[in-house]
């Protein structure tokens, strides 16, 4: 709505240009105003018409209260690191059946890449801090998933096709595949991605920050 402006008085050759007119400048549907004509013209007499639009408020639901805390101390954590961003909030209805429905934090903003770290190191610890307070104060364990410009789920995506792309390598070479070492959220992400892949089952292997994921023909040759 240009200049978020609450009401525009127009004049027109007619009742029906005016509010068209006026529509079209307050960037909003005719549902969404109430109309007054304050005059209805006479074009004997040279008289346009004017019409006065009024935009109805939204109304508003109230945030979660889940939500409003998970945000709070998620920007409250910004503060402390000086970064700027907006939060996107919302419950994430694609749930692998294993964990309870992810509440997904996603920053948007400029030069957020310190926030991600080296392969994502400082968005894991940014998100397990955030984890901690929410829990703290609703209670709870909330499975608070944090994420930068969509970082984490570009990096999903890539992950999965990945994952397929290997999975019929292996399948069509008859032989075991290993991707390089990475963290649990991600190696969970290659798990999920095969576990119904008709010719492949995976596995994770090594230690610590070695741990890694190999891909392993059911049918070897």
């Amino acid at each position: 709505m240009a200049e978020n402006r609450t009401f525009l008085e127009v004049i027109a050759p007619n009742v029906e240009d005016a509010v068209a007119r006026g529509l079209f400048e307050l960037g909003v549907d005719e549902a969404d105003v109430d109309v007054e004509v304050l005059d209805a013209g006479d074009p004997a007499e040279g008289r346009q018409s004017r019409v006065r639009l009024t935009v109805r408020p939204i109304e508003t639901q109230p945030e979660d209260p889940v939500i409003a805390v998970a945000r709070t101390a998620l920007q409250e954590l910004l503060g402390k690191l000086r970064a700027r961003g907006r939060i996107v909030a919302q419950w994430d209805d694609e749930s692998d059946g294993e964990e309870e429905r992810p509440l997904v934090l996603n920053v948007k903003g400029d030069d957020l890449g310190m926030l991600i770290g080296h392969r994502g190191e400082t968005l894991s610890a940014l998100q397990y801090i955030t984890r901690l307070i929410v829990a703290k104060r609703v209670g709870k364990q909330i499975n608070v998933v944090v994420d930068i410009e969509s970082y984490k789920s570009r990096r999903a995506d890539q992950l999965k096709r990945l994952a397929k792309r290997l999975a019929d390598q292996a399948a069509q070479q008859g032989r075991t595949l290993s991707l390089e070492p990475m963290p649990p959220n991600e190696r969970r992400i290659i798990h999920i991605a095969l576990r119904d892949h008709p010719r492949v089952t995976t596995e994770s292997v090594g230690e610590g920050r070695a741990r890694k994921v190999t891909i392993i023909p059911k049918n070897r040759k």
